[in-house]
């Protein structure tokens, strides 16, 4: 497998099929295709260690929303992936309405890119104090929800799987849902996609900062990851270049074609090493992209993600009671 950047199980998948396209489907992966209008969801079910090996995920359930094109002032779209948002996490949510739930906002708040996980908790309705401190005017179909937001490594020294352990270890909640930016392998799945996996989620992974696993198997709590690609490496988006670049070429020239030929045969991760050698003397530093307006994404990105969220975890509640409980 190309060692390229990217957080998304469908573009894992993409990637491994690229690059063996003679070999069948991949034994033990099972992928089902839905549309909502223009909203597209795709699932990868990863059955089998080995197709977990040849696409370099764990064993699970991932769904893909590949959503339409909106602007922060578009309320219906927002609204609509919202609903698909909720009904995926209601066919992942399997414990009763009493049961807790903690909301985990991984990511660096001081950072754009990275905040979707803070700016989601923000907009949690978070109701297990109330449950205690007001019995008599909470609804016992109110679900006991709760959420942390517990910062990155460099800014606490603690890693973040560490501390949510102790939390859960602390207050024993019944399902944890953790929400973070990811990362894209393609530009136009940037901001554009929004992946719900029950595997659990590897903070910074796809930036090259693998930090320890949050998953059941460490917390001992069934793990939902929620996550939004925002960035993509600035390797893939130059490799991508030069791709379309010598296609042009061999396309339109009459003259050198054999030399863009042998340019477009040559091997990829050979491509890719000799790409990020040259960025890297030139910045002494790996590049990560992120759009120029990503403060106005982040902000309608994630009030799709909680709002989703919302639903899903007061299905006796509707957006206007969420909304008007949240002030």
């Amino acid at each position: 497998m190309i060692n390229i950047r990217t957080d998304l199980v469908l573009e894992a998948r993409e990637i491994y099929k690229e690059n063996h396209k003679n070999e069948p489907d991949i034994d033990g992966i099972e992928v089902i295709e839905e549309s909502e209008k223009d909203i597209k969801v795709t699932t990868v079910k990863v059955k089998s260690q080995e197709g977990a090996e040849k696409i370099g995920k764990p064993k699970g359930n991932y769904i893909t929303i590949d959503m339409p094109k909106f602007t922060a002032y578009d309320g219906e779209t927002m609204d609509r992936v919202s609903m698909v948002v909720a009904e995926i996490l209601e066919r992942l949510i399997t414990i009763d309405t009493e049961k807790t739930v903690l909301i985990v906002g991984l990511g660096n708040w001081q950072v754009t890119p990275d905040a979707l996980g803070p700016k989601v908790t923000e907009k949690i309705m978070i109701t297990r104090h109330l449950k205690t401190i007001m019995p008599d005017v909470i609804d016992d179909s109110v679900r006991p929800v709760c959420s942390v937001e517990p910062g990155v490594l460099g800014m606490t020294g603690i890693e973040t799987a560490e501390i949510i352990k102790g939390v859960v270890e602390k207050i024993k909640p019944d399902l944890v849902i953790c929400i973070d930016a990811l990362a894209a392998r393609r530009v136009e799945r940037v901001n554009a996609t929004i992946q719900i996996g029950d595997t659990g989620i590897s903070p910074g992974a796809g930036v090259g900062n693998n930090r320890k696993q949050i998953n059941e198997e460490n917390l001992g709590v069934k793990v939902i990851a929620i996550g939004v690609p925002t960035v993509v490496d600035a390797v893939t988006i130059t490799n991508d270049t030069i791709d379309l670049v010598v296609d042009s070429l061999i396309k339109n020239s009459s003259n050198g074609t054999e030399f863009y030929k042998m340019l477009k045969s040559l091997d990829k991760n050979e491509k890719e090493n000799l790409i990020k050698e040259v960025i890297a003397s030139k910045n002494n530093t790996d590049m990560i992209v992120t759009p120029k307006d990503i403060d106005l994404i982040i902000s309608s990105l994630s009030k799709i993600i909680a709002n989703g969220i919302n639903m899903a975890l007061q299905p006796n509640m509707n957006m206007e009671e969420i909304n008007k409980f949240m002030g």
